[in-house]
């Protein structure tokens, strides 16, 4: 965001410029100084933006993590959908692993993650924070869907699929529910 502000008020100095040479030299026409402006602007401004990092850290990147060292309550919707989306993947895991699992059992396990991902928003009674990690969690439930719902070869499917069950993992680890046992993987 710093380089767009910095960006709006350098470009506004070379207005102001402009202005004030059409305004010295009588009728000069600002379109013929201001693009020749912009260009040094922009030009100038290149090996700076360049030398930048590609990617940056932000202090609000969200991490999964425990609740002061406990796992974060629950509420029985959110148990309920994790039940569902368990006993579901368990029931196919082994045709998962063993690359059994057709195009079609992709579609329906991707298919019931959507329906309980809705349930879990739609009835959510959690805390601001326990809310936010769940989050976190569902974006991963909502990825391994769509990799699975895709036309994608079988592995990619299966990649979704696994990536399913690591998410359901992570609830096991960082909520509380004492009947959920994260699946072996």
């Amino acid at each position: 965001m710093k380089y767009r502000v910095d960006a709006y008020y350098s470009l506004e100095r070379i207005i102001t410029a402009a202005n004030a040479i059409t305004n010295r030299y009588g009728r000069l026409h600002k379109a013929f100084l201001i693009v020749p402006l912009v260009g040094v602007f922009l030009l100038g401004g290149l090996p700076g933006y360049a030398a930048q990092p590609a990617h940056h850290h932000h202090a609000g990147d969200a991490v999964l993590e425990l609740n002061h060292g406990k796992k974060w309550q629950t509420d029985a919707p959110l148990r309920a959908a994790m039940g569902a989306l368990h006993k579901a993947f368990a029931a196919d895991l082994a045709a998962i692993h063993e690359n059994r699992l057709s195009k079609e059992g992709y579609a329906a396990l991707a298919a019931l993650v959507n329906q309980e991902v809705a349930r879990m928003v739609a009835q959510c009674q959690l805390p601001p924070d326990a809310d936010a990690q769940l989050h976190l969690i569902i974006a991963e439930l909502t990825a391994g869907a769509e990799q699975m719902s895709s036309s994608a070869p079988l592995d990619a499917l299966r990649a979704g699929a696994v990536r399913v069950v690591k998410a359901l993992g992570s609830y096991g680890h960082y909520f509380e529910d004492a009947g959920f046992v994260p699946l072996a993987h």
